[in-house]
């Protein structure tokens, strides 16, 4: 025997190698430090001194590339030219819980000047001790892949039982309830922003992914950035796909479809549906990627010569001053290049929001109109609910079509489409059920929530001269149908409005007229060649007439006026004298534009 042999054969320097595969195990501390004792016991026992501990925090034993296994190895390989080293392990399953990782880090620590030991097993290279060590590793990979199985199918039970069972998302966070265990909760204010950003990209108040982006980044409270403050799209997309926000779940790769969660939604399904829609039209929108606050009709005016969005920008004059400027640099328009001043175009677009406000009778009436209507829609609850379990019945009765026509087909392609009808009957089932819901406890608007809609109808102006740029580009939004066209010499061209301002505009315009005292059919009579008819009555009695200046005391329209008025605690003595004021004539034809 060498001298050589002699010095390997005499082990007094031993590391130890731990590992737990969870991350509780780590926070409560036990396994680490309970696998290190028994083997600073079992050191003590042989004679070794410890050198080193190695430790592999909540890693899974089907990993052979780990942090300290690979430190443990470059200690080896650097420290074990003066003889071998024992590697104390606790247990054969601490080293791998798979057989070809266990064989590999086996014959890694070999070559980098390690022996392998333990006190629970024996490792020896005759044929028994071969044996005992294939069968245990072989019995850990099966521990392994039974644990696997047996988490994934109680996570996937409780999945079933619509509870999400992986990691929170933005917005949520898990608490322990009674009768739920650990259930998706609200966490605020990550909740209240991102059901801000839905609800925003539902309605339309953000048109592209892309302002959803920009509201994500100057919310400081915002987790999903990057180290540059940036959200990526990716994580906005994410955001817009994930059915939890309106409170439900769905698992595709375990086979666990849309379901009603027990968590509670920050929008309901139909906004969701909304949104996907959305995602999936591709909808184009007119937008500007500089959004500088300095122009906030850039991306909006456009040039009324040849059609091309306006920019902006500053312009430097001799002495240095700079002054803003829109442009237009549409190729082969003749205001090419041509300026136009920031005050003028801005001071314009004033009046032209001025020119959009009704007259102080016009909302009133809107006023009443509106909430009568609102009373209707609460009256008819019961008239909804019957539609709607109707339409619930006719669902159902669809999808069993379905499925007894998936079990006479043999085609896989045609099976297929049964099922992707099948699953679009059941989205619309799910959004049924929740509507009836809604209906059973409507949801009652806020005086104040009215009257702040009610206060932008009534002086769209009065946001626009807010100092934030989101508020302009809201009041862009929503009360301009299209782009606007803009002639540097006319000024703005007649604008397409949203539907609230095209109502206001047609009776304030006075397009409410009464029928003319013959009826509507024409007044010369043409014989019938089919069959012969009755002629007409010329003892008609004319349509009742009143002067001008006075109101009916009854009648459709009075009731309507008369009941606006009470329903916004006004007093309005002229309804009940019948006398009419002066700014109700563009609502009521006088009797000369009767005959």
């Amino acid at each position: 025997m060498s001298a050589n042999d002699n010095t390997k054969t005499q082990l007094t320097r031993a590391v130890i190698y731990a590992r737990v595969s969870s991350a509780k195990q780590v926070e409560e501390g036990h396994g680490l430090e309970s696998q290190a004792g028994r083997c600073r016991e079992y050191a003590e026992r042989k004679g070794y001194e410890v050198v080193e501990t190695f430790f592999d925090k909540a890693i899974s034993g089907s990993l052979s590339e780990r942090p300290g296994v690979m430190a443990m190895l470059s200690y080896l390989k650097h420290h074990s030219r003066t003889g071998e080293i024992a590697v104390i392990i606790d247990d054969i399953s601490r080293l791998a819980r798979d057989t070809r990782v266990h064989t590999d880090l086996r014959l890694a620590i070999n070559l980098a000047g390690g022996k392998l030991e333990s006190p629970s097993i024996t490792f020896g290279d005759d044929s028994d001790s071969i044996f005992v060590e294939n069968v245990l590793a072989s019995a850990s990979q099966h521990q392994r892949q039974k644990n696997g199985e047996q988490t994934k199918n109680r996570m996937r039970a409780r999945a079933m039982n619509g509870y999400w069972v992986f990691h929170a998302p933005t917005g949520y966070t898990y608490k322990r309830v009674a009768g739920h265990g650990k259930l998706l909760v609200r966490d605020e204010p990550l909740a209240s922003i991102v059901q801000e950003a839905l609800e925003g990209y539902a309605s339309g108040r953000f048109q592209t992914q892309a302002e959803v982006k920009r509201y994500l980044e100057a919310q400081p409270e915002y987790p999903c950035k990057t180290a540059a403050g940036s959200v990526r799209y990716e994580e906005v997309l994410r955001l817009l796909s994930r059915p939890h926000y309106a409170g439900y779940i769905e698992v595709p790769h375990w086979g666990v479809s849309l379901r009603k969660g027990h968590h509670e939604g920050l929008i309901d399904l139909q906004t969701f549906e909304t949104i996907q829609r959305r995602i999936k039209g591709g909808v184009r929108v007119f937008t500007s990627k500089d959004l500088g606050e300095d122009f906030p009709l850039r991306g909006y005016a456009v040039c009324a010569d040849c059609g091309g969005p306006l920019t902006a920008g500053w312009s430097k004059s001799k002495t240095g001053k700079k002054h803003p400027y829109y442009f237009c640099f549409a190729k082969g328009c003749a205001c090419r290049g041509k300026s136009i001043k920031r005050d003028i175009i801005e001071e314009q677009f004033g009046i032209l929001l001025e020119g959009l406000r009704p007259s102080a009778e016009t909302a009133v009436l809107f006023k009443g109109l509106f909430f009568l209507a609102w009373e209707q829609r609460a009256s008819r609850t019961e008239e909804i609910a019957k539609a709607l379990r109707d339409d619930l019945r006719k669902t159902e009765q669809q999808i069993e079509q379905m499925l007894d026509r998936i079990v006479e087909s043999s085609t896989a392609s045609v099976i297929a489409a049964y099922e992707r009808r099948i699953a679009h009957l059941e989205r619309e089932k799910l959004i049924i059920i929740e509507k009836l819901q809604a209906n059973a406890f409507p949801k009652q608007g806020s005086a104040e929530q009215f009257e702040l809609a009610f206060r932008f109808l009534e002086n769209p102006h009065e946001l626009w001269d807010s100092d934030r740029l989101e508020d302009k580009r809201l009041v862009l939004k929503l009360t301009f149908a299209d782009r606007l066209a803009y002639s540097r010499n006319e000024g703005f061209r007649t604008p397409k409005t949203t539907l609230p301002f095209k109502a206001l505009e047609a009776v304030q315009g006075g397009d409410c007229k009464m029928a003319e005292g013959v009826g509507f059919e024409p007044t010369v009579r043409f014989p019938a060649h089919t069959r012969s008819r009755r002629a007409p009555s010329t003892t008609r009695p004319p349509l009742r007439t009143w002067e001008a200046g006075t109101i009916p005391t009854g009648g459709s329209l009075a009731r309507v006026v008369r009941r606006s008025y009470a329903l916004l605690g006004k007093d309005r003595p002229w309804l009940r004298s019948g006398s009419c004021p002066a700014p109700c004539y563009s609502l009521r034809p006088s009797p000369s534009s009767m005959t």
